[in-house]
């Protein structure tokens, strides 16, 4: 070998070790604590033990998925707190949980030893806490993705599998004519909705199941009809008034309310909104609330089970017939149909799970419904900060 092609050798050997050591590995690694901030406050981990509203309901699910073997096809967990992928390490109510892996769980032991969530944390906190890489996973708003994307953070966007409706609640006049609740869903404006209050963070709802998922959903209307809703109170006599309350600790909740009084009120409709210290139930002046539906099943039938299941006891919809096993998506789709025929439930929007990652956070799955978390397949690349 000349001298030349030596020295070019020695030069090029030294320059790939350089840029090996640069490099971060991509092979999974076990050990490191993942942390985790959400904007809901969870005071116990006990499934028993009720939310105090659906932000609390749905992080106490998705806990409850890392704790527990698995989940039952009618959303409930089976086993024993413990036996999933990750145990309870340490407890702060409403504050703060450490969960620590599982090394005997039956599906294999999680990459990361730790899981640390810190509860309560605010929307503009848990960016700043990704940018200033004091955070690893945190919940961003739909209305926020977009902007976070912007500014250059890895977002991850799940499809849409969290629907807001409003829903009517049985036995409250007005609620109880068919009139005043077909003027009410004809009058929104989703399309508004999405586009300004989201900041295009969902979709437009006209049905109990998203498009991905049932295939049908193009088939239901979103679109606002104003003159019909007009016509349809002028029929009723008295001005009934509507009451629509909300989640007083739900910031988006407030603000789509806001809209629908507007969009109500431009049809003539009777209508307040009224913010709500307990969402888990509703006063006594309610006749509508917004509520919020999280998909336990990508599948069609077992999510439309288990909404009917959830909102029987407000708005009265007889859950019989339950679709059978095996249900054809015409069937699936004329149950719909026959729910939402009665306008005791208004579908208005899709939301989508949208956390922010830091630069650490490998192999990262955005979750499908009734997955929860996917902290268990996540490694942390040290090496990234």
């Amino acid at each position: 070998m000349s001298r030349r092609l030596a020295a070019t050798s020695l030069l090029l050997a030294l320059v790939l070790a350089a840029a090996g050591r640069g490099r971060p590995s991509r092979r999974p690694k076990y050990g490191g604590k993942l942390r985790v901030e959400i904007g809901a406050v969870v005071s116990s981990p006990d499934p028993a033990v009720a939310a105090a509203n659906s932000h609390e309901a749905f992080a106490k699910d998705e806990i409850a998925a890392l704790l527990y073997d698995h989940r039952n096809p009618d959303g409930t967990f089976a086993g024993v707190p413990g036996s999933g992928p990750f145990r309870i390490s340490e407890w702060e109510p409403g504050k703060r949980a450490v969960l620590a892996a599982n090394e005997n769980y039956r599906g294999g032991r999680p990459f990361v030893d730790s899981v640390e969530i810190q509860m309560g944390r605010t929307a503009r906190d848990r960016l700043l806490d990704l940018e200033l890489g004091k955070a690893d996973v945190a919940e961003i708003l739909p209305e926020e993705a977009r902007r976070a994307s912007e500014r250059g953070m890895r977002v991850s966007t799940s499809e849409p599998d969290e629907l807001l409706a409003v829903v009517f609640v049985s036995g409250r006049p007005p609620a109880e004519d068919a009139r005043v609740r077909e003027a009410l869903a004809r009058s929104i404006d989703r399309a508004a909705i999405v586009n300004f209050i989201l900041q295009k963070g969902g979709e437009p709802a006209g049905d109990l199941l998203p498009q991905w998922s049932s295939g049908t959903a193009f088939l239901f209307s979103t679109s606002r009809d104003a003159p019909a809703a007009k016509d349809l109170w002028a029929q009723i006599g008295g001005s009934p008034k509507i009451v629509l309350g909300y989640d007083a600790s739900d910031s988006l909740e407030q603000s789509v309310a806001e809209r629908i009084v507007v969009n109500a009120r431009e049809a003539g409709i009777v209508i307040s909104a009224e913010a709500n210290a307990n969402a888990a139930s509703s006063p006594a002046k309610d006749g509508a609330r917004l509520m919020r539906l999280w998909m336990i099943s990508p599948h069609p039938r077992e999510a439309l089970t288990d909404f009917v299941t959830a909102l029987d006891p407000i708005e009265g919809i007889d859950p019989a017939p339950l679709l059978p096993e095996g249900a054809s998506a015409q069937q699936i789709y004329e149950r719909e149909r026959e729910i939402l025929s009665s306008y005791r439930v208004v579908p208005l929007v899709w939301l989508p799970q949208v956390y922010g990652l830091g630069a650490r956070v490998r192999n990262w799955k955005a979750p499908t419904a009734g997955e929860g978390w996917p902290f268990t397949d996540v490694w942390l690349e040290e090496n990234s900060q």
